[in-house]
């Protein structure tokens, strides 16, 4: 009798999906502001960031309840001027965060972030970090 392993047949998938996403694209000129944000806009949300994380800082409506990941401004405010932020960042969202360890704690409802690295290509979230940590200077 021929049995299946369905964990392995997933990652398989997951994995040949994750590689047809994260291809190189060629190099491009630097973009303007606005072409920017749109663009990294668009990643974001095309990876799942947008599910848990705002772009922009701000009391939530209902004031019962909290995001579940930190607003992207304050990432920015709070990692402002660390040398190693964009790496410390970048590998947070690829392997995920430890929930023992949440500097979050009481301001987000999520324990922890997940791995993502499902989710995006290394290059994509690093230049996705380089964008949110751009966002307390310009407040977009």
């Amino acid at each position: 009798m021929k049995t299946t392993n369905w964990a392995a047949a997933a990652m398989l998938v997951l994995a040949s999906a994750s590689i047809a996403v994260s291809a190189p694209a060629p190099a491009a000129a630097p973009v303007p502001a606005t072409t920017q944000d749109d663009a990294m806009i668009a990643l974001a949300t095309h990876s799942g960031c947008l599910t848990c994380h705002s772009i922009k800082s701000g009391a939530p409506s209902d004031q019962s309840t909290k995001p579940v990941g930190p607003a992207w401004q304050d990432v920015a405010i709070k990692y402002k001027g660390q040398k190693d932020a964009v790496h410390v960042l970048t590998s947070t969202v690829m392997g995920g965060s430890n929930p023992y360890v949440s500097h979050w704690k009481g301001k987000v409802s999520g324990l922890a972030m997940p791995p993502n690295a499902v989710a995006i290509s290394r290059r994509d979230a690093r230049q996705l970090v380089e964008w949110i940590l751009s966002l307390d200077d310009r407040g977009t």
